[in-house]
C-alpha cells in the first residue's frame, strides 16, 4: 500500500515547495507543481475506492513511525485504508484537484498564487491526514489543520478587513466546538486506556451500560464522552449554535470556498461521527440529540436561504441544511446513508460554487443576483452546468423508475431512513427534512430563475457601471460580499431594466475551458453519482466491511415504508419549484407583497434569525468589556503601577534624594562618614 503514503504525502510536499519557494519559484510552476501532485493523489485514489466497490481490497494499516511513547500512553502515526478512507480519499482528492485547476483560470490575475495554491495543497494534506488517521490523536493533528489551513485561505486577502475577520471568525468558533473535541478525546482515553480507534470501537459496545461518578452525580460513560466528541463534529460541521462562522466564509475567494464546503473542513464532522459509529450506537441519548440538531440545522439554515441575494450566500447555507441531513441520518443510526449523501453532496456542491464562481467570473464579480437574469445563452455551459447541480440538490427524479439525480438518492434515503426508524425523534427529523426539501427546491430554483432567465439587470449594478466606465475587470478583492449593511435594499424588490436593453452595453463572457472542464466532470458526478453507487452505499453491508455500525434491520424496514414517504421529498421538490417559478418568472411581484404582508418573519430570516446579534450581545460584548477591564484596571492600574512603572518611579524619587546629597563640598562628605560611623559604632553597642 505504498499508494497510500504518495497519496498523503504528496501534496504536502508540494506545499512546502510553492509556499517556501513562493515569488521565486513564479506562479506557472508553482500552479503545475501543486496541481499536478493532486491530479497523481486523485488517480492513485480511484484504483483504491474501485477494489473496495468489487469487494477484492482488504482494510489495511499503513505504519509511517513511531510517534509517542509515555508509560502506557503509546501510538504510532500510521494510515488506516478501510472503506470509510477510501470514500473519503476519492471526495477529498478529486475535488481539491479539480479546484486546483479551476483556480488556474480563476485567480489569474492574482499576484500571490504560490501562496494560494501552497494553502490549498496543505488544506488537502490535513484532511487526507484526518480521514487516514488510526488514533485519536492522529485525527485531532488532521482536524486541527484543516482548522489552520482555513484560516489561512478564508483570510488570503489579507489587506480586506472583512476577509481578516471571517478567518478569525471561523478560527474562534471552531476552537469553543474543539475544545469539546479534546475533552472528549481525553475521557476517551481515561476510559478505554487507549487512543487506538480499532481497540475503542471493539471496546465500545462492551461499554454501553457504564457509568461513571462526578461531582457527587452518575452519568452514563458512554453518553459523555459521544456528547462532547458530537460537539466537536457540530463546530467543523456548522451545525446549529456553531454554524456562525460558515457564511462569513464566503469571504475567501470563491475555489476557497467550493473546497471547504463540498469536500472537506465541513465534512470532518460528519465523517468523525460514522468513523466512531460503535461508540454512538452504545449512546441512545446522544443518537437522540444528533437526530434533533441535525433536523433543526437543515430547516434553520433552508429558511435563511430563501431571502440572500448573495449567490454564495445561498449556496453557503445550502451546504449547512444538507450537513444538517447527514447529521440526522447518522442519527437514526443510518451511517451509510449519511457517508452516501457526503459522497454525492460533494459533486453537487462543489459543481454549485465553482458555477458561481464562473458567473461572478462573468459579471465583472457581482454577487448580488437582483443584478443577474438573462444569462442562460451568455454563458451556456455554466448555465448547463448548474442546471444539473440544481437538479442534483433538489433531489429530481423519477420513483417508478427508480432514477435521477444524485441528491434524489441521497437524500430521499435520508428521509426514509429517519421515517424508517420509527422512534418519535426519527419521524420528527423527517418532518423536518421533508420541509427543508421543499424550501430547498424553492431557493435553489430561485437562484437559477434569478440568474438565467427573466430580463437582463445589469444596468443597475455598480460593478456593471464601473467594468463599461473603466474596460476592466477588478479583482474579486476589491468586491466585498454584499451584507445587510451594504447600502442595498433588502427586501424581495427585483430591479427592473432601465429603458434600454438592461444591459448597460455590457456583455457577459464564458469562462475559459480551464475552469470550465472541472465544471463538466462534476456535472458528471451531479448527475450519475447517485444512480451508480446507490447499490454499494445504501443496501450493501459487505461493501462497508465493518468500517461503520450497519443496521440491517433499518435498511429492512426502509423497503416496507409507505409510499407516500417515498415521494414526499419528491413532492416537495415539485412545490419549491412551483412557487419559485410563480414568484421569479409569472408575476415577479409576488415576493415583493409577501415581504410587505410578513415583514417582520422577513426580517428575521434574512437577519440570519439575529444569531450573530445575540452571540455579539452575549458574548464578544462582555468579552471585551473584561478584556478592557483587565487591560485598564488590571495591567495599567495594577501591574504597571506597582510593577515596572512603580520600581521606575522608585528609582527616579531616590535619584532625586540622592542628587541633593551629592553637593560637592567636602564638608558634607566628612558630616556622612561621621553619622555614618556613629551609626555603625551605635549598633555594635547595643548588640
Amino acid at each position: 500500500m505504498s499508494s497510500i503514503l504518495i497519496i498523503v504525502f504528496l501534496p504536502l510536499l508540494a506545499s512546502a515547495i510553492a509556499g517556501l519557494g513562493n515569488k521565486a519559484l513564479g506562479n506557472v510552476p508553482a500552479k503545475v507543481i501543486t496541481t499536478g501532485a493532486l491530479f497523481i493523489s486523485c488517480a492513485l485514489s480511484w484504483p483504491i475506492f474501485l477494489s473496495y466497490l468489487a469487494g477484492t481490497a482488504e482494510p489495511s494499516v499503513v505504519p509511517v513511525l513511531m510517534w509517542v511513547q509515555s508509560g502506557d500512553f503509546a501510538f504510532d502515526w500510521a494510515l488506516r485504508v478501510d472503506t470509510m478512507t477510501a470514500i473519503m480519499l476519492v471526495v477529498i482528492t478529486s475535488v481539491s484537484a479539480l479546484v486546483h485547476l479551476y483556480s488556474w483560470g480563476y485567480m489569474d490575475d492574482e499576484p500571490d498564487q504560490p501562496r494560494f495554491f501552497a494553502y490549498l495543497c496543505l488544506f488537502t494534506f490535513a484532511m487526507l491526514m484526518l480521514v487516514t488517521a488510526d488514533n485519536l490523536v492522529q485525527m485531532f493533528f488532521g482536524w486541527e489543520g484543516v482548522g489552520l489551513a482555513s484560516y489561512l485561505l478564508i483570510g488570503f486577502w489579507f489587506r480586506k478587513p472583512s476577509a481578516g475577520a471571517a478567518a478569525i471568525k471561523a478560527f474562534v468558533v471552531n476552537r469553543v466546538g474543539d475544545l469539546g473535541f479534546m475533552l472528549g478525546i481525553f475521557g476517551t482515553f481515561l476510559v478505554f486506556g487507549t487512543v487506538s480507534i480499532p481497540e475503542i470501537l471493539a471496546a465500545a459496545p462492551g461499554m454501553s451500560g457504564a457509568t461513571l461518578h462526578f461531582l457527587g452525580m452518575e452519568f452514563h460513560t458512554m453518553t459523555i464522552l459521544t456528547l462532547l466528541l458530537f460537539i466537536g463534529a457540530m463546530g467543523k460541521s456548522a451545525q446549529l449554535g456553531l454554524h456562525t462562522w460558515l457564511p462569513d466564509a464566503m469571504e475567501g475567494p470563491t475555489p476557497v470556498s467550493a473546497l471547504i464546503h463540498a469536500a472537506t473542513m465541513v465534512t470532518a464532522g460528519v465523517f468523525m461521527v460514522c468513523r466512531l459509529s460503535p461508540m454512538f450506537q452504545a449512546a441512545p441519548d446522544t443518537m437522540t440529540f444528533v437526530t434533533l440538531i441535525g433536523g433543526l440545522t437543515c430547516l434553520f439554515a433552508a429558511t435563511i436561504g430563501t431571502t440572500q441575494w448573495d449567490i454564495k450566500r445561498v449556496i453557503a447555507y445550502s451546504t449547512c441544511s444538507q450537513l444538517g441531513y447527514m447529521f440526522f441520518a447518522a442519527g437514526v443510526g443510518a451511517y451509510g446513508v449519511a457517508m452516501f449523501h457526503l459522497f454525492t453532496h460533494a459533486f453537487f456542491k462543489a459543481l454549485l460554487f465553482l458555477g458561481a464562481g464562473s458567473v461572478i467570473h462573468s459579471m465583472h464579480h457581482e454577487q448580488d443576483m437582483r443584478y443577474y437574469g438573462a444569462l442562460r445563452k451568455q454563458i451556456p455551459v455554466t448555465f448547463w452546468a448548474m442546471m444539473a447541480g440544481t437538479l442534483a440538490i433538489t433531489g429530481v427524479g423519477v420513483y417508478w423508475l427508480h432514477a435521477g439525480f444524485a441528491g434524489y438518492h441521497s437524500k430521499d434515503a435520508i428521509l426514509e431512513a429517519a421515517f424508517a426508524s420509527g422512534t418519535e425523534m426519527g419521524r420528527t427529523a423527517f418532518w423536518l427534512g421533508a420541509i427543508a426539501a421543499l424550501l430547498t427546491s424553492f431557493y435553489s430554483w430561485r437562484l437559477m430563475f434569478l440568474t438565467f432567465w427573466g430580463k437582463p439587470r445589469w444596468s443597475q449594478s455598480e460593478h456593471i457601471q464601473h467594468a463599461v466606465h473603466h474596460g476592466h475587470d477588478e479583482p474579486e478583492e476589491a468586491n466585498p460580499a454584499r451584507q445587510e449593511d451594504s447600502g442595498h435594499d433588502v427586501s424581495h424588490h427585483v430591479p427592473s431594466p432601465e429603458e434600454d436593453d438592461g444591459t448597460a452595453g455590457y456583455h457577459p463572457h464564458e469562462s475559459g475551458w480551464v475552469m470550465l472542464v472541472p465544471l463538466i466532470l462534476l456535472s458528471v458526478g451531479a448527475v450519475f453519482a447517485g444512480f451508480v453507487f446507490s447499490p454499494y452505499f445504501v443496501e450493501s453491508e459487505s461493501f462497508w466491511q465493518g468500517s461503520i455500525v450497519y443496521n440491517e434491520h433499518l435498511m429492512h424496514e426502509m423497503h416496507g415504508i409507505p409510499t407516500w414517504v417515498k415521494l414526499s421529498a419528491s413532492i416537495a421538490m415539485l412545490i419549491g419549484l412551483a412557487v419559485a417559478w410563480f414568484a421569479y418568472i409569472k408575476d415577479t411581484s409576488i415576493p415583493g407583497k409577501f415581504v410587505n404582508q410578513f415583514r417582520q418573519v422577513h426580517a428575521f430570516l434574512y437577519n440570519k434569525w439575529y444569531f450573530d446579534e445575540l452571540y455579539n450581545l452575549i458574548f464578544v460584548r462582555p468579552a471585551f468589556w473584561l478584556g478592557k477591564v483587565f487591560w485598564k484596571q488590571g495591567d495599567v492600574g495594577l501591574i504597571d503601577r506597582f510593577g515596572p512603572n512603580g520600581a521606575a518611579w522608585v528609582v527616579e524619587r531616590g535619584a532625586v534624594v540622592a542628587k541633593k546629597i551629592q553637593s560637592g563640598y567636602l564638608y558634607s562628605y566628612a558630616l556622612i562618614m561621621l553619622l555614618g560611623l556613629i551609626a555603625a559604632i551605635s549598633w555594635v553597642m547595643v548588640r
